[in-house]
């Protein structure tokens, strides 16, 4: 499906259910002073082009789950298997790079335990398999691209509690049928969830609103970048002396082109994500602002070329 160009009442939206991914439509209305069936027609056209969905990540910090970041070489060709990778309950992160010779993806696993990658290493279309930790999300924002659409006023008006989080939490047979679906559709009815897990309506708001207070379900809204004018999205793998790191994760985070911050192992010890309206915007970036931080000793990037799994990793 074709993404479509937003306009400023879709951008007011999104940056709506950016701070509360399942506000319902009323309330939101009321903020924006629109209908909030004007709303829901708005949302239900972004998601049935693909340009737009809340969806629902868990927190592996909540759950005893720890992140790897899997950076795979291919075959060149490679949609069919990022397709299976983000079929996988594992997979947090699914994306194509550098005109599909490469796919990086966010793996969980228990923490403390190996990373689930035998099965990977044998498959005929991968030529090569690096997996490190993703130790840390070094971000407190999203991207400005996609949550500068409202006022200060507004902002107060949606944002919802903090949940401040209770710690970990042991997930039960109702969360293993309940997340899944979420992660489809984070906007599901509770009619709908109650449906396809087979408990009742009442437990299962519960057991949303229990996940929600704790910390461990939390709501995003995946946008595609170049409905936003965005159009050249990369991958950074940045080297920093250890001395320099937190000074340089400020300056990154302070970027516009910024989406995303992650601290790593191995040879990079940062992943971030640049976000631009087209190449030359891209390089202009990296020829100057980054050329700029005297932190950055080795920069090495790979081209977005799409995502089969848009879920953020959660932290």
């Amino acid at each position: 499906m074709d993404s479509v160009m937003l306009d400023p009442l879709d951008l007011r939206l999104l940056h709506a259910l950016h701070l509360d991914g399942r506000a319902p439509f009323a309330r939101i209305a009321e903020v924006l002073d629109v209908s909030d069936r004007t709303l829901a027609r708005r949302y239900a056209r972004l998601r049935a082009t693909g340009t737009a969905r809340v969806t629902a990540t868990v927190s592996t910090r909540s759950t005893g789950h720890a992140e790897w970041l899997v950076r795979l070489r291919v075959r060149p060709g490679a949609a069919d298997l990022a397709r299976a990778l983000a079929r996988r309950p594992d997979t947090a992160w699914v994306t194509v790079l550098s005109s599909g010779t490469e796919i990086v993806c966010v793996l969980r696993a228990l923490a403390g335990g190996p990373a689930p990658l035998a099965e990977l290493a044998r498959h005929p279309r991968i030529l090569d398999v690096d997996a490190h930790r993703l130790l840390r999300h070094l971000m407190d924002h999203r991207w400005p691209g996609r949550t500068s659409a409202l006022t200060a006023g507004e902002i107060g008006a949606l944002r919802p509690p903090d949940p401040g989080g209770s710690g970990p939490i042991a997930l039960n047979d109702l969360d293993r049928r309940l997340i899944p679906s979420l992660a489809a559709d984070g906007r599901a009815p509770y009619p709908d969830l109650a449906r396809r897990t087979g408990w009742s309506e009442s437990a299962v708001r519960r057991r949303v609103e229990e996940l929600r207070r704790s910390g461990t379900l939390r709501f995003d809204v995946e946008v595609e970048p170049v409905a936003l004018g965005y159009a050249a999205q990369c991958l950074l793998w940045l080297t920093v002396p250890p001395s320099r790191l937190a000074g340089t994760v400020r300056d990154l985070a302070g970027d516009a082109e910024t989406a995303f911050i992650g601290a790593v192992t191995g040879t990079h010890n940062l992943l971030a994500i640049a976000v631009c309206r087209n190449d030359d915007a891209l390089y202009a970036y990296m020829s100057q602002r980054l050329a700029a931080l005297d932190g950055i000793e080795r920069v090495e990037t790979a081209l977005v070329t799409s995502y089969s799994k848009r879920v953020a990793p959660a932290h």
